[in-house]
């Protein structure tokens, strides 16, 4: 059967099915650290935000904390995800098969569902609102709208960034359904055409969603592609982009 399923896996031995997240933890390290005593190990799920996990070696202790997302994960995807965190605390090169088993599990439709619950449910997302000190982003969205999605896309919550930033533009969170713009394009000289052409960028996000296939999880998709080149003076958007 497939990692997917989460069921039985060629190579896998069957003894694996049977230990506990700390033995796994204990065995990965023997075979990645052969000539360094097992350190005590302590497992710990953690009801985080998202499916992210931790490691650190403290007073001898080898202290994993995991995203209870994972709790019920197959004994092989608890092991895949040993090797690569052991592998990044001692910068040892974590293997195809580990990674790509690990990412597979993350990617199926079921844990994709449950980590955007949780993300709802538990997640923080700071929203200042749509009126900024030049411009209103609620305005900027209803134009585009009406020019490029006869006025049909529901209007998520929108947003300004914390603080200037120079390399998130603008991104669009599925899980809060929110599009947050960088405070750079609110200011007195900055030209509309570029803060337009991000909001519509991020607009397509929400036509378009990720597209999942096995491992590979594809943002902009040929449709995103296609949709963005019908943006009225792209290249020279794209140039005042540059140049911020």
């Amino acid at each position: 059967m497939s990692d997917s399923e989460g069921m039985f896996l060629p190579g896998v031995q069957s003894s694996l099915f049977f230990e506990t997240p700390e033995e796994i933890y204990a065995r990965v390290f023997r075979e990645l650290k052969p000539r360094t005593p097992v350190p005590q190990v302590h497992v710990e799920f953690c009801r985080f935000a998202n499916a992210n996990s931790f490691i650190r070696l403290e007073n001898g202790c080898l202290r994993v904390r995991i995203s209870d997302l994972l709790a019920s994960a197959p004994a092989p995807v608890m092991e895949a995800l040993a090797y690569i965190l052991i592998g990044k605390l001692y910068r040892k090169p974590v293997s195809r098969m580990h990674n790509h088993r690990f990412r597979l599990y993350l990617n199926r439709r079921d844990m994709r569902r449950q980590a955007n619950l949780v993300r709802q449910v538990r997640g923080r997302k700071f929203v200042s609102g749509p009126k900024g000190a030049v411009y209103d982003l609620e305005e900027v969205f209803e134009r585009l709208n009406r020019e490029f999605f006869d006025g049909l896309m529901g209007m998520p919550r929108l947003g300004w960034s914390r603080g200037v930033s120079h390399s998130m533009l603008g991104h669009f969170d599925p899980s809060h359904n929110a599009i947050i713009i960088s405070r750079i394009f609110d200011r007195q000289g900055c030209p509309e055409l570029a803060l337009e052409y991000v909001m519509y960028h991020e607009m397509l996000h929400l036509q378009f969603p990720v597209d999942h296939n096995g491992v590979r999880r594809r943002v902009h998709t040929k449709e995103f592609r296609e949709a963005e080149k019908k943006f009225p003076r792209l290249k020279e958007a794209k140039e005042i982009l540059k140049r911020l």
